[in-house]
């Protein structure tokens, strides 16, 4: 019987719309094997849902179809764990600006903790970054205080930014120091994850990739991290 307390290994991972090579994502997903895959830029065409249905499946993940709806952002998950109250919330935004949401949930594996997770995808407008990170966090803390909670995704912005700083304020970063963008040649570090209420954590080796080829996956490289509750 698989333990419950057992560490649950969150991914986050920019899919630039499965323009790319989708069937290779796949595999980088399945090679990471994560309990929780949080998912920026999901494809937002007329056939994207089969086109995500499709990506689950090969990734060896389920998706519900019930998020990535308002802006791309949205999560899948293992066998091992249940996702409850999934959603997607949108962040206010100019009328003629790019829709901006988040996709939050609560998952466990079956008789273990319950944690609270959030994939973000931030502006490429600095003030408006800062402005959606306080909101994610206060409507988080408004609805499950007391959950441990990991949010992470694309910040458009490294680790010197303001809105990065603001959640290094309230929770504590635990993905690896290394660059994730683009992924031909990284750079810069904008995708990462942050987290509260856990026991320990370890953070993904990017040595379980090498030889995989991806940036023909995607122009990000996946982040992941093994969290003990």
């Amino acid at each position: 019987m698989p333990d419950p307390f057992a560490p649950l290994r969150i991914a986050s991972y920019n899919l630039r719309g499965l323009k790319d090579d989708a069937s290779l994502a796949a595999r980088v997903v399945r090679r990471i094997t994560p309990d929780v895959l949080l998912v920026q830029e999901a494809p937002r065409h007329p056939l994207s849902s089969y086109a995500m249905t499709r990506f689950a499946r090969e990734s060896g993940m389920l998706w519900s179809g019930r998020t990535r709806v308002l802006s791309g952002t949205t999560l899948l998950t293992s066998l091992a764990v249940t996702a409850s109250d999934a959603q997607d919330r949108r962040l206010r935004t100019g009328l003629r600006e790019n829709p901006r949401s988040y996709t939050v949930a609560t998952v466990r594996r079956t008789g273990g903790p319950a944690l609270a997770v959030a994939s973000v995808h931030l502006s490429l407008d600095a003030r408006q970054r800062v402005e959606h990170v306080r909101a994610v966090l206060a409507e988080i803390e408004a609805d499950t205080p007391s959950l441990p909670l990991v949010v992470g995704g694309d910040l458009n912005e490294g680790s010197d930014g303001t809105a990065w700083g603001a959640l290094a304020g309230h929770l504590t970063e635990v993905s690896d120091d290394r660059p994730t963008f683009p992924a031909a040649h990284p750079r810069s570090r904008i995708d990462a994850l942050f987290g509260r209420g856990h026991a320990g954590v370890t953070p993904g080796d990017p040595a379980l990739l090498e030889g995989m080829g991806l940036s023909r996956a995607s122009d990000h490289l996946p982040v992941w991290v093994d969290l003990q509750l």
